[in-house]
This record gives structure tokens, C-alpha cells and sequence, in this order.
């Protein structure tokens, strides 16, 4: 796991920056009910996507949440008076506070998705959407040659599969409501970033130094491949 408080300042620059904040709040709002009053952004980070969905959509109270003191305080210059320190898990708010829950690129971090999932439905109100990321690794398989190396190593049981996120949602009284996609931009991996991340352990730890070796000898170790196109899932509360 990365130490968010760290990756704060450098988290806008290396994960597609404004337009991936304004192509990814797009795509949430477009999951988001137009006579939705208020949505709060779970694991906001910097608030850079926060900050879009709110002045995309003037007539909706938006709020920030994050866990990592970094993250937060960058988010609440972005949104004063609207970013709070708080853990998905254990929200700071009462239950049917809010329209709208977001999560974009948070479940697939995590060893156990449900505590998340149960606090989003436990502060919609009825009739409010819970909008989250899903298959996140799995946007990156793009047909690439790192791919074609890569392939046998990838599990495909991430937490925030999209299957299991339908099963947890259920669970707590969410239904399937509408898909969304968003592209990314300055994202498409590297064979040399790739490597890195087997070496440490973040990315095929089975494949081990071996594959490392091989992904980062193909050719242009550092072209990005094809940008990968993310998933948004949306589910309806009773």
C-alpha cells in the first residue's frame, strides 16, 4: 500500500491530472440523479475530481472524505469548508445524509470492500446512488505486448470486481442502476513502471524478478501502451 500522506503531493501529476479529473467527474455525475442535492466523494484524495463535481453541477452540495492527513488538507484547499478526515469505513455522518456517494479508485486497494460499501448505503438516503469504480487492474490489460507477457500472472479476483461489488451492494439493499466509462490520460503503462511494480510486489508478485526482467527488455521500456478506459458502476438504494 502506498503512504498517501507522502503520494499527496505529487498524486495529481502522476495519475492524469485535470483531464482525468474532469473526464472522471463527467462520467460520475452522469450515474447521479439530476435532482440530487448532495453527494460526498469517499477517499477523495486532493480533491481534484471533488472540486469538478462541484462546479459541474452548481446546484449540488458536494463533500470531500479522506483517510490520509495529505490527502485531506490538499483537498480542503480545494474545497474550504467542505473536506473532512474520515475513513470510508467508519464515516463521520449521520445515516441518510446524503443523494449520492461516490468512490473513484478505492475498492481495489482493499483486502475487504464491504465495511465501504455498507457506510455508503448506510448514509444514502432512499432513492440515492452509491457510484463506484470497478475493475480497476483490469482497465490496464489493453491488448498490449506487456500484456501478452502478463497475462498468465493476473488473478482477475480484485476486490472491486464487478461482479462481487453487485454482491456486497445487494446485501445492503443496492441495485444495479447504470455503467459509465472515463478514459485516462497520461496513464497507459510503461514496461519499465510495470517492471517496477513486480519487483516491489504491487503487481504480479507470483511472476516475480524473472517477469520483471522480461517486461522491462521489450521494446520502448519507456512508451506508454494504449490508455486504459475505467468502469463506473452505479447502485440505487431501496
Amino acid at each position: 500500500m502506498l503512504d498517501y500522506d507522502k503520494e499527496a503531493e505529487r498524486y495529481d501529476a502522476t495519475r492524469g491530472g485535470e483531464p482525468r479529473a474532469v473526464a472522471a467527474a463527467a462520467a460520475v455525475l452522469a450515474l447521479v440523479p439530476d435532482d440530487a442535492r448532495d453527494l460526498l466523494d469517499v477517499a477523495c484524495g486532493t480533491g481534484i475530481v471533488t472540486s469538478r463535481l462541484a462546479t459541474a453541477r452548481p446546484g449540488l452540495k458536494v463533500t470531500g472524505a479522506d483517510a490520509a492527513h495529505g490527502m485531506a488538507r490538499r483537498a480542503a484547499e480545494r474545497l474550504p469548508g467542505a473536506a473532512v478526515r474520515a475513513d470510508a469505513r467508519r464515516l463521520p455522518f449521520s445515516a441518510g445524509s446524503f443523494d449520492a456517494v461516490c468512490a473513484v479508485w478505492l475498492l481495489h486497494l482493499l483486502d475487504d470492500a464491504r465495511p465501504v460499501v455498507a457506510e455508503a448505503a448506510r448514509v444514502l438516503r432512499p432513492g440515492g446512488v452509491f457510484v463506484t469504480t470497478v475493475d480497476k487492474d483490469a482497465a490496464h490489460h489493453v491488448g498490449s505486448d506487456i500484456d501478452a507477457l502478463t497475462v498468465r500472472w493476473y488473478a482477475g479476483h480484485a476486490e472491486d470486481g464487478s461482479e462481487r461489488m453487485t454482491e456486497y451492494a445487494a446485501e445492503h439493499g443496492l441495485v444495479p442502476s447504470g455503467t459509465a466509462l472515463f478514459r485516462g490520460h497520461g496513464q497507459g503503462r510503461t514496461p519499465r513502471r510495470v517492471a517496477e511494480y513486480i519487483r516491489s510486489g504491487r503487481l504480479y508478485p507470483a511472476g516475480g524478478p524473472r517477469l520483471a526482467e522480461r517486461v522491462e527488455t521489450l521494446p520502448g521500456p519507456d512508451v506508454p501502451r494504449r490508455e486504459p478506459a475505467f468502469t463506473l458502476r452505479a447502485f440505487r438504494k431501496h
